[in-house]
């Protein structure tokens, strides 16, 4: 099919820079109100539940989410439905078991939560650690992202494409932090929702409003192995291993994580992640449909043509269904995804250079609000240049599968001991602090010696480590860590405090 994409429309442009003016129209209104540290990390906790649940929807539904599955349905069927299950079934999980006990233990970081009772110094330099190198591969997917689509809207190449992402998405951060960051998420998840709503509907106008109709036309044109699993994950522990990632990685993410801390309270906390869940529940139920929408309409040797990690298929799929002003909005509201979610990114990471390895560890905790603002903004700009540079390496590759290479890092290094630590009494610093580095180094490790990097990025015949996803591995390793040196090197300080600890946590006395 003939394709506006790759060169600059005029809807497209007019989307792109009303999104833009929006955007840096609140930054500038946020920067008037970001004096404090607590409302640089916490827009002052002054956000409400249902605010909150669409910010965190806005984080979570990534240029992954929606490029990546839509692409992935598209050219390898049913098995691209995995990422959209995924990532659902982690946010009960978040709901019952972290988001109450993060919100009254912590201030901006997960690693408040771990540290509470145990050394500070340790688990702030193994939680920067494993907290870094999972918002690294994250970036890594966003600007991935970002450079495809810039590149297919306006035709720049895509390395001044990911320059030009990097630099918008640092003004949001640098000026506005969290209170900019959460109203861009914001109008990016309704935009979002509305226009992925209505590329499912005008799909399904060609099918008479019938699923049914618009899966056997899939079956018809590639056959019924196209509805079945096995053409992506064909090894079985793989699959487990990919499940256990998406699953437990959402609940070591410190961009949704830091959410928690912008609500007043533990009350607001669970309301925020009700509402987010049934957001992304309704995103990842409709999203598939997008994805093998394309496979039939568009055509699978189209989307591989336009970019072979199938990225583009939902943007083909509305250029197709809506004409051009269509695919500027859908493209429009593809960058405004990216760039809120790699504010979030940045702003994460940043976060954990200067709150937990500047503030805690250099300077004991004894820093002044103007001297911790000013770091944060100074980490800000290395994470903004990291993601640029990384985005230009990574090229060419899908992003919902980098994406959840970044929630096995995750799942291994921040999840076990963050758990453990709300519900373990003996847990103790040398166990808490090993499991991190274990967890974040050995996945990291494996991902590299796995077939995605060791055979298709480095181009060896075979990889040394069989799985494509290293969960399974790592995240076991994480959690027989953290028992196996909490029992050799105990900790009795901290057991004494497990029982204040656990008023504050079901109590919220003492929450900030």
């Amino acid at each position: 099919m003939p394709s506006a994409l790759g060169q600059p429309t005029t809807s497209g442009i007019l989307f792109f820079l009303l999104f833009v003016g929006i955007s840096l129209a609140i930054t500038y209104w946020a920067a008037r109100r970001t004096k404090t540290t607590t409302e640089y990390y916490a827009a002052a906790r002054s956000i409400t539940a249902f605010q909150n649940g669409l910010a965190l929807a806005g984080d979570y539904m990534s240029a992954a989410s929606f490029l990546g599955i839509a692409g992935m349905v598209a050219l390898k069927g049913f098995d691209g439905m995995i990422y959209a299950v995924g990532w659902l079934v982690g946010w009960p999980v978040l709901l019952f078991l972290v988001a109450e006990p993060l919100r009254n233990l912590g201030k901006y970081t997960f690693a408040d939560v771990v540290a509470y009772r145990l050394q500070n110094k340790p688990i702030r330099i193994a939680a920067a650690i494993g907290g870094i190198l999972t918002v690294t591969f994250y970036l890594i997917a966003q600007m991935v992202g970002a450079g495809n689509l810039i590149k297919l809207m306006f035709g720049f190449s895509y390395e001044t494409a990911i320059i030009i992402v990097g630099l918008v998405m640092l003004v949001y951060v640098l000026f506005g932090g969290m209170i900019a960051t959460t109203w861009v998420q914001i109008i990016k998840a309704v935009l979002l929702l509305a226009g992925v709503t209505f590329l499912t509907l005008l799909t399904l106008a060609h099918f008479g409003f019938q699923p049914g109709a618009l899966y056997a036309a899939v079956a018809a044109k590639y056959g019924q192995a196209a509805l079945e699993p096995g053409t992506l994950v064909s090894n079985p522990l793989d699959a487990v291993s990919l499940g256990l990632a998406l699953m437990f990685g959402l609940l070591g993410l410190p961009h949704i994580l830091m959410r928690f801390y912008t609500v007043p309270d533990a009350k607001e906390a669970r309301k925020s992640v009700a509402y987010a869940t049934g957001f992304i529940g309704f995103f990842y139920c409709i999203i598939p449909l997008v994805g093998f929408g394309a496979s039939v309409l568009v055509g699978r040797e189209v989307i591989g043509t336009v970019d072979k990690g199938g990225n583009m298929a939902a943007l083909l799929l509305s250029e197709l269904l809506g004409g051009t002003p269509f695919l500027g909005f859908i493209a429009a509201v593809a960058f405004a995804t990216i760039l809120a979610v790699v504010a979030g990114l940045t702003l994460a990471g940043a976060s954990a250079l200067s709150h937990d390895i500047y503030v805690n560890v250099v300077k004991g905790g004894r820093a002044t609000e103007m001297e911790q603002v000013k770091v944060a903004r100074v980490a800000t700009v290395f994470v903004g240049i990291l993601a640029i540079i990384l985005g230009i390496v990574f090229k060419g590759q899908n992003v919902a599968f980098m994406v959840g290479l970044a929630f096995a890092v995750a799942c291994s290094a921040n999840f076990p001991a963050l758990f453990l630590s709300i519900v373990w009494r003996k847990l103790s610093t040398a166990g808490a602090t090993a499991s991190i580095i274990v967890g974040a180094l050995l996945a990291t490790t494996l991902i590299i010696l796995s077939p995605t990097v060791w055979v298709d990025v480095f181009k060896n015949p075979a990889p040394i480590f069989p799985l494509k996803n290293p969960a399974i591995v790592s995240m076991t390793a994480s959690f027989v860590t953290a028992f196996v040196v909490s029992l050799l090197v105990p900790e009795k300080e901290a057991e004494s405090r497990f029982e204040a600890e656990k008023v504050r946590t079901y109590l919220a006395l003492g929450a900030e």
